[in-house]
């Protein structure tokens, strides 16, 4: 294997060292290359990439230098510590774009948090990401971390800013139905749905009564288009009504959206050992599109991000448990676990669960290098 031509050593190699000593006796290459290899085959740590680099330092000179051998699990931390996460995140971002040039359909923006990444000691809280998924594609886009000081409201434009979202629909939940992020959005020639919560209190109420009126006299005043999907599973029945309309006239706060186009409703009724709860979720949309379908599938796609990322995250890779907190460490980390997760998904020569196959990778330097090869 050439690692030194493989796409993502030739997006990250730009990356500036931020060690200041002259004597670096591991290149930044080295230590990237093993790293993400670590990760994808199971290393929660660096402890962790530094075993694995040492129970596997004939293989990785194979296609690495490694002049001074494998670097220590200090010299890991360390350094990853001192990387600029946001010129990490941005080759991250430039390699995705490499990849998969044309991302389609639904980009869901969701927030996880690292929860054991804090340090009370030192007043640190733990880190709270801000990421896209694309659904269609199942791939982790792009994240940035939301300041201390400042929540995502602040932290999704920059994110949106960076990526290239041109036709898609991004969907966000209710903390992000804020006018500037629906412009920024709009500004990226994307379309936003959003969902309406209490933080926007008279648009939510707008709506609602909008649709409650409606349901009153039958939509005999309303052109909606109207969609149910029923599941069925694991003891429990599952069923989705959706209402969509693009008759928002009497919506008071119309102005102030950028290119709202429409609104949807969605009645949510789960059935589990005979009792049965429902609850009623509002959204808007700039979507011009005449039928119901694009944001059916939008609102449920959108909790994509939680099954096939988040929860990915905390079993697979044990995200929640990672203690690593020291400088930009952790911040670099969660960029590489997502890393490890679009290169582990792009290769469907194995069967399995994302876990399964990060230890197939750990026993099959094979199966490793065809990984690594689709990146």
């Amino acid at each position: 294997m050439d690692a030194q031509n493989t796409s993502f050593t030739i997006f990250f190699s730009r990356l500036e060292d931020p060690r200041l000593d002259r004597k670096k006796r591991h290149s930044l290459h080295d230590i990237i290359a093993i790293t993400i290899c670590a990760v994808i085959a199971g290393a929660e740590g660096w402890t962790d990439v530094a075993r694995f680099g040492k129970a596997k330092e004939a293989w990785l000179r194979t296609f690495l230098k490694l002049p001074n051998g494998i670097p220590s699990h200090d010299t890991f931390g360390r350094f990853f510590s001192l990387l600029d996460p946001v010129a990490f995140q941005r080759c991250f971002i430039e390699w995705v774009q490499s990849i998969h040039q044309s991302v389609q359909g639904v980009v869901a923006i969701d927030g996880k948090t690292a929860r054991r990444s804090h340090d009370r000691s030192k007043g640190k809280q733990a880190i709270h990401i801000v990421g896209a998924w694309a659904t269609e594609n199942g791939i982790a886009l792009g994240q940035t971390k939301v300041d201390d000081k400042s929540n995502e409201i602040t932290a999704i434009p920059e994110l949106v800013k960076a990526l290239d979202l041109k036709g898609c629909l991004v969907t966000i939940d209710a903390m992000g139905c804020q006018k500037e992020i629906a412009k920024t959005i709009v500004e990226a020639g994307a379309d936003y749905l959003l969902a309406v919560k209490g933080n926007q209190e008279t648009l939510c109420e707008d709506v609602e009564q909008e649709f409650k009126a409606a349901m009153a006299d039958n939509f005999a005043h309303m052109d909606c288009q109207y969609f149910e999907s029923l599941e069925k599973g694991h003891g429990r029945v599952e069923k989705r009504q959706y209402w969509f309309t693009h008759d928002i006239g009497g919506l008071g706060t119309l102005e102030r959206w950028p290119k709202l186009a429409g609104m949807a409703m969605c009645r949510a009724s789960r059935t589990v050992n005979g009792e049965t709860s429902v609850e009623d979720r509002y959204y808007i949309t700039s979507s011009e599109d005449p039928g119901i379908g694009k944001i059916a599938h939008g609102i449920r796609a959108h909790w994509r991000v939680e099954n096939s990322l988040h929860w990915v995250l905390d079993i697979a890779f044990n995200e929640d448990q990672c203690r690593i907190r020291i400088g930009y460490a952790a911040e670099n980390l969660a960029t590489i676990r997502r890393l490890a997760i679009n290169a582990i998904k792009a290769n469907t020569s194995r069967k399995g669960g994302i876990k399964a196959k990060r230890l197939q990778a750990a026993w099959d330097m094979d199966y490793l290098i065809e990984i690594l090869m689709a990146m």
